[in-house]
């Protein structure tokens, strides 16, 4: 069964109107992110492939989320404004809600886990976002953002389960077959999977022959275990160093339409993580987080399906604190 024939029978949770109804809003803030062809990370993926860059690290707040974030933002009536928005956020969603809010004059509070990345928490905080650290990962960080939407009014912004998220995403591919029309493939990092879902609502509705294939951290894996198993599955743990993606369940929002439209799900381990992420400073001379760098570090596990074709990997983000960032090149990780 061949992607585009899978993908005829999705549900889809946003269409390719919203998604170009999102670009529309978020334009007048952000510009189109470079996509660029590096031939030494296709020597090493191997198998013929040609390998682009989506460099959304490149991004006013180095993650491809400002889209997400200014989607919703951009979104609110007047009287949502008022009441202010509270999302939960492992820094990203977070920065990009932020970014938003003070773009256009909305109190925003972003909820992180205890112990969260400290160099995000501060961008937040710069960003004049209040910024609540409690629970011990970004599933129980949810249960606060939930529990202050309940107490004082606020808009809820969840970094997954909104068409509003869903469609910012969508606007990155939406670039991509602009810059490159005859992709054969994208590889997508998976955390709740609205950059995935995104990806694959553009491509079902202008680019039906590009296949949209997901990656996860072998340490929470939530999301690739239920695609393989055909059913919804929560794990008590997200172990990873790549806290953009360290989610331990699925959500409404997008699981449908990544167990029907995905051509294929793999998980890389953190040691490949951070290989990877060695790999593509040493080689691109461009700084990415665990999250960015699982694009390139899936290659190797789709090499039969990949061969010989047009392979575009996303470096999602850029926010890697200076203690990870050590521990990386220094092969502790």
């Amino acid at each position: 069964m061949t992607a585009s024939t899978v993908q005829a029978d999705i549900v889809w949770p946003v269409s390719i109107d919203d998604v170009r109804a999102a670009r529309e809003r978020i334009s007048q803030f952000i510009t189109p992110t470079p996509l660029r062809e590096y031939p030494r990370l296709a020597e090493l993926a191997g198998a013929g492939m040609r390998v682009f860059v989506k460099h959304e690290n490149h991004q006013p707040t180095n993650s491809f989320k400002i889209r997400n974030g200014l989607s919703i933002m951009t979104s609110l009536s007047a009287e949502e404004r008022r009441r202010g928005v509270v999302a939960a956020s492992t820094g990203n969603h977070g920065q990009g809600i932020a970014y938003g809010g003070t773009l256009l004059g909305v109190r925003t509070t972003v909820c992180v886990p205890a112990g969260n990345n400290p160099d995000k928490n501060a961008a937040m905080r710069a960003l004049g976002a209040t910024v609540v650290e409690e629970g011990r990962d970004y599933d129980e960080a949810v249960g606060v953002m939930q529990h202050i939407a309940a107490r004082d009014g606020s808009v809820i912004a969840h970094s997954t389960n909104d068409p509003r998220i869903v469609a910012g995403a969508g606007t990155m591919t939406l670039e991509i077959i602009e810059q490159q029309p005859d992709l054969d493939a994208l590889v997508i990092a998976v955390g709740g999977g609205s950059q995935a879902v995104g990806a694959m609502t553009v491509a079902h509705a202008l680019a039906p022959r590009l296949e949209v294939y997901g990656v996860q951290a072998a340490g929470a894996s939530a999301i690739h275990d239920s695609w393989h198993a055909q059913q919804r599955l929560t794990r008590p743990r997200a172990d990873t160093f790549a806290e953009g993606v360290a989610t331990r369940s699925t959500y409404d929002v997008t699981f449908p339409a990544l167990q029907a439209g995905l051509a294929g799900f793999v998980t890389v381990t953190d040691a490949q993580i951070a290989e990877a992420l060695r790999t593509i400073v040493s080689l691109t001379h461009n700084l990415v987080e665990g999250a960015g760098a699982m694009g390139f570090a899936a290659l190797s596990k789709l090499r039969d399906q990949l061969a010989g074709k047009r392979v575009g990997i996303i470096f999602c983000g850029g926010n890697i604190d200076v203690a990870t960032l050590r521990r990386v090149l220094a092969g502790e990780i």
